[in-house]
């Protein structure tokens, strides 16, 4: 599971749904993306870390937390 993914989504007070409507993609494949069933393709990373406000990077670099990644940021 990508926690930080989820930690980034309720940071910004979204719903999957919410974030899938924003970055253009199904509630569906967003949600095999944050339980991390799916890897996302990069113009879909890069869509979903525009909603959420962070690098699209971070959904390639398996090893980083979420605290790891804002303390880069």
């Amino acid at each position: 599971m990508r926690t930080w993914l989820k930690q980034y989504r309720i940071l910004k007070s979204l719903t999957q749904e919410e974030t899938a409507k924003k970055s253009k993609i199904s509630r569906s494949y967003y949600t095999h993306i944050e339980k991390g069933t799916k890897t996302p393709t990069v113009p879909v990373a890069k869509s979903i870390a525009e909603t959420l406000d962070f690098e699209w990077l971070i959904f390639f670099d398996s090893q980083c937390s979420f605290k790891e990644h804002n303390e880069t940021k």
